[in-house]
């Protein structure tokens, strides 16, 4: 017989959660039962993977500590990753002794928990345990705790070794009737391998990395028409020019969806617009299309667009408060 235990506490010394699991393990390796312990608190990273290790228990316990309220994350990770990646066939024929100790308050509500989620995840509950223990001592020092412990651990034996029956569970009706959840028509070799790679982080992260590359690729190819249009804000610029005695400045836009650069250059009352290169720009600024098109159509000034984020901006902060002085684009 196997049986897994899965522990979602924190592993603190004092955690009466581990007094409990530790003297289970031990009366069933007296069963001659093979025990397998899986500290998620350690296992954070390949949760999504641990629905594997159910391919050959018999039973499992899950065990948690209510240290302020709930299951916690790493069990309900856990969980999340049977109903996602879990073999429900497999999980149909395996029983599930939830435990749930306390130090402050709703372990009966913590180990209910955990039996109806293993019911909706299709398996088999057993009898569990929960209290609330305030110092582990406690736990430690009084015989008639560790016996009821024993008891429980006996219990979970005989009711995988005769294979006894449980009855139908309610909320097995109503997820076969009103949630039923959307299939990925995968095999549970194919859920297995996804699980695998969702739990990579290198394969996630490569992945996120080429889906950005792809994007940035097929926006290119989407905008290759026009997007180089050397005429493009020309005009718009050259009708909204304000010229201030004296004022002499080079302004670079570097516009995403553009391939060259809109460079501006002012002496006076003189004004250059075109697609180019500048040597030496006072300010350089970059910006995507939707945020020009804000500017010159005046919904947005270059120095709200500065302080919201949405322009990046390298060179003379000074000469760039200007910009909204020399340009005055119209409202549209």
């Amino acid at each position: 017989m196997n049986i897994n235990i899965y522990y979602g506490g924190r592993g603190l010394i004092d955690d009466p959660t581990l007094f409990v699991i530790n003297k289970m393990q031990e009366i069933l390796e007296e069963l001659r039962v093979k025990v397998t312990r899986y500290n998620l608190y350690e296992c954070k990273n390949t949760i999504p993977t641990l629905p594997q290790t159910l391919k050959d228990a018999d039973g499992i316990i899950l065990a948690t500590t209510v240290e302020w309220y709930g299951i916690g994350g790493y069990m309900q990770q856990f969980l999340d990753a049977c109903w996602l990646f879990g073999d429900k066939e497999k999980m149909a024929k395996i029983y599930m002794c939830p435990v749930a100790m306390s130090t402050t308050y709703g372990e009966r509500e913590a180990q209910l928990n955990l039996s109806t989620a293993w019911e909706i995840l299709g398996g088999l509950p057993c009898e569990g345990i929960c209290g609330y223990i305030e110092n582990t001592v406690t736990l430690e020092m009084n015989d008639q705790y560790i016996r009821l412990i024993e008891k429980k651990a006996e219990n979970m034996y005989r009711t995988i070794n005769q294979h006894i029956p449980c009855f139908p569970a309610s909320n097995q009706v109503v997820k076969q009737k009103i949630a039923v959840p959307k299939g990925t028509n995968l095999t549970p070799q194919e859920t297995e391998q996804l699980s695998q790679y969702v739990s990579d982080d290198s394969y996630v992260q490569r992945q996120k990395q080429d889906i950005q590359e792809l994007t940035s690729l097929f926006r290119d190819m989407m905008n290759g028409e026009g997007t180089d249009d050397e005429e493009e804000y020309l005009a718009v610029f050259r009708k909204a020019f304000r010229p201030l005695p004296g004022f002499r400045a080079e302004y670079s836009f570097a516009v995403e969806e553009k391939k060259k650069k809109l460079a501006v250059s002012i002496d006076g009352s003189k004004l250059e617009c075109s697609y180019g290169t500048l040597e030496q720009p006072d300010v350089e600024m970059q910006l995507n299309r939707a945020t020009m098109e804000d500017i010159v159509n005046g919904r947005m000034t270059f120095q709200r667009a500065f302080m919201s984020g949405a322009m990046k901006t390298k060179g003379d902060f000074r000469i760039l408060r200007t910009l909204d002085q020399v340009f005055s684009f119209e409202e549209k």
